[in-house]
């Protein structure tokens, strides 16, 4: 009898330290369901049997569990930490709708994670987080509202190769101001280009991020500035990617505010993704136009949203205009796409929506736009082609 109670002693003593430490940081549990029924095509492309026919899917977009929590180390000073991680509850896989690897599932904080400190200074954060992509609430359609039939180009994404390129970025030291007047800032920086160079190779690419965002009064808004480069080689100088995106919105009733929102993107030396040359006529990695030294695109378009009672309208419009800086004679020309979404959700709770949408990009000859974020399309449209897609879905938040 002693042995047994001196064994459960000691297991009791072994398993309060881990106790008190979950008590005191405030570990929470939490995630998202986010899945639906939709139709998606894309047909009108310039080239024969590229079209992809219209094809009923059964989706997920965004789901994911975490894990968040904060320990009080005195004096003002907090450690954090978060991991959150995206499942495909439809499918159980890691593939998005096209088969292909939707690079935001499938492993812990495959979405963001990281661990940091916190204080009246702000807060400091070391691992993977959101970089450029996020709109605050200036555009939460796509990010907390529906499916990802949203504008793309909000996102930064582009067509033919211009693509802004950051969502979320690993290896990334990140600080957070506190709030002033409403209006808060966040910097980015992470080497990630440097990590995996060879041995004898430069190791000079980097990552920078800037947003700066708040609200006064009735007026929502930010600036969100990001420039990716590659490492530079012995022949070669860095290329690289660089978004801009300007958004300011009027809140005029509680759950209801129209926005406008201007993105640019602009790849240097053939972008971030490899190094190219400020040579016309040495292909470098990427755009509309890789033999160019500077090739520059820009989009703009309307968020709204609504709520009645328990529904919520929303609205959506994307112009992209065509590229420029192009060397090589009208290759920059029919390289334009217009974009509308119009839906509703049924807000049945606070954590609980159902909703449906339609879609519609209209790509020029030369273009080819797609609801690439989540691995969502079935595949990139070809040039020319026209995305639309209908859906409907349920949303729970836990």
């Amino acid at each position: 009898m002693n042995k047994k109670l001196m064994a459960v002693a000691v297991a009791g003593a072994l398993a309060a330290p881990a106790m008190a430490f979950a008590q005191a940081s405030n570990v929470q549990i939490y995630g998202r369901v986010n899945t639906g029924f939709d139709n998606y095509r894309s047909t009108g492309s310039a080239a024969a049997a590229t079209d992809q026919k219209s094809r009923y899917r059964v989706f997920d977009f965004g789901s994911r569990l975490g894990f968040r929590g904060v320990e009080n180390l005195g004096g003002g000073l907090s450690a954090v930490f978060l991991m959150e991680s995206g499942v495909n509850v439809d499918s159980g896989n890691n593939l998005g709708q096209a088969a292909a690897i939707n690079t935001s599932t499938g492993f812990l904080s495959s979405r963001i994670g990281h661990v940091g400190l916190q204080g009246n200074w702000g807060l400091l954060t070391i691992g993977r987080s959101n970089v450029f992509w996020g709109n605050g609430r200036n555009d939460q359609t796509g990010a907390n509202y529906i499916s990802g039939n949203t504008a793309p180009t909000f996102a930064g994404t582009f067509g033919r190769g211009m693509s802004v390129g950051i969502t979320r970025v690993s290896n990334l030291l990140q600080y957070t101001s506190p709030t002033f007047s409403g209006f808060n800032a966040v910097l980015s920086y992470s080497p990630n280009n440097q990590e995996a160079t060879g041995v004898g190779a430069n190791a000079d690419g980097k990552l920078w991020g800037v947003t700066v965002q708040g609200q006064y009064a009735q007026i929502i808004g930010g600036y969100d500035w990001v420039k990716n480069t590659s490492n530079s080689t012995a022949a070669l100088p860095s290329g690289s990617n660089t978004g801009n995106k300007f958004r300011i919105g009027w809140a005029y009733q509680p759950g209801a505010q129209v926005s406008f929102l201007h993105i640019t993107t602009k790849l240097d030396k053939g972008g971030a993704a490899g190094a190219g040359s400020v040579s016309p006529g040495v292909i470098g990695a990427g755009g509309v136009d890789p033999t160019s030294a500077s090739v520059k695109q820009r989009a703009w378009g309307l968020n709204w949203e609504h709520v009645f009672g328990n529904i919520q309208a929303l609205a959506q419009w994307l112009n992209v205009r065509d590229a420029t800086g192009c060397t090589l004679a009208a290759t920059c020309s029919n390289t334009n796409a217009r974009h509308y979404m119009i839906g509703g959700r049924y807000l049945f709770s606070k954590r609980t929506a159902a909703y449906l949408t339609t879609s519609q990009i209209k790509n020029a000859a030369a273009y080819n736009l797609d609801h690439l974020g989540g691995s969502y399309t079935s595949g990139t449209a070809a040039v020319g082609a026209d995305p639309r897609i209908w859906a409907i879905g349920v949303l729970h938040n836990f």
